[in-house]
């Protein structure tokens, strides 16, 4: 690859190799080399620049899971080698929750949850982030729910007026990607999907998902069948039905050895104004950032993964009743 070290074979080998050596061999100085000094990244609990950040998240996340493997299971990318190459990196992470941190006093417990990253490098540098990890089943696996973690977080950023604030469209900060993904059919075929069944049209999943389908959402959240994907769904789409659903970048690929897949990152922004995964309606202003991933059979979509933060989505909505 034109601009990138040649102890790399491609762009996934790339994206692969760089995540095992700065987490699971040590490595994270090499941040320094690979995370662009002035590089952007957007999580839903807020946004910043320079990887000096980065570092510092690493090695807090290492002492509160110093075990911590992260496997990586799929990278869906598109772009090419000129104007740099995004990749949705879908990673498997398990850990033992042996440091105090936001989830409080270290429990000894062992974790495993799913993050969805999407990084533009280019040059061997990655120089653009967004990533989503799944606060909320971290959460309930080391004791805790969601809203009662993001209260407590805002306790401990000093309350709603100095606290940290969530990822919206005014704290988010432009980077140098100005990408939208490609056309490719498989990530059209899955932005239709999502599309209808933020539309309310959740008939999508019954005539385009396969009936075996397992999905894998937030919340350490694992379904088998159309039930369970109308389920997810039905209650995001519920606890929001105003807000306004974006497709912010699509990727469809179809790879040798790999089934058709998509990678879609979208956003919900408005009132929480209905019943469904985030309680009683409460009027609070919600930005959502949300990563989905796809695999396509014969008999159709066979697995989807879908991420979001409920702990940022709580934070959000605490700050603003002032429940805390």
């Amino acid at each position: 690859m034109k601009g990138f070290s040649d102890k790399f074979a491609d762009f996934p080998d790339y994206i692969l190799k760089i995540t095992k050596e700065i987490w699971e061999d040590r490595g994270i100085a090499t941040l320094h080399d690979y995370y662009g000094q002035n590089m952007s990244i957007r999580t839903p609990l807020g946004a910043s620049r320079g990887n000096a950040g980065v570092i510092a998240a690493t090695l807090g996340t290492l002492a509160e899971f110093p075990d911590r493997e992260l496997l990586g299971d799929d990278v869906i990318w598109s772009g090419n080698e000129d104007e740099g190459m995004l990749s949705s990196h879908r990673l498997f992470c398990t850990g033992t929750h042996l440091g105090d941190s936001m989830f409080g006093p270290a429990t000894g417990k062992n974790v495993q949850f799913f993050v969805i990253a999407d990084c533009y490098a280019i040059n061997n540098v990655i120089e653009d982030e967004w990533l989503v990890r799944d606060y909320g089943g971290i959460a309930r696996q080391l004791g805790h729910e969601p809203r009662e973690l993001a209260r407590q977080i805002i306790v401990d950023e000093g309350g709603p007026d100095a606290c940290k604030p969530p990822l919206s469209r005014a704290t988010d900060i432009e980077g140098p990607y100005k990408g939208r993904g490609n056309d490719n059919a498989w990530g059209e075929e899955y932005a239709d999907y999502l599309t209808r069944i933020m539309s309310a049209d959740l008939a999508v999943i019954h005539e385009k998902y396969d009936r075996a389908v397992s999905g894998a959402y937030s919340g350490n959240t694992s379904v088998r069948g159309h039930a369970g994907v109308d389920g997810f769904w039905l209650k995001l789409r519920s606890a929001f039905p105003s807000a306004k659903f974006t497709i912010e970048h699509q990727i469809g690929r179809e790879d040798a050895m790999m089934p058709p897949r998509a990678a879609i990152r979208w956003t919900l922004e408005g009132k929480h104004d209905g019943w469904g995964a985030f309680g009683r309606p409460s009027g609070a202003d919600v930005f959502i950032m949300g990563m989905s991933h796809a695999e396509f059979g014969p008999w159709g979509l066979r697995r989807e993964y879908t991420l979001y933060d409920e702990v940022a989505i709580w934070k959000q909505i605490h700050m603003q009743t002032g429940e805390f």
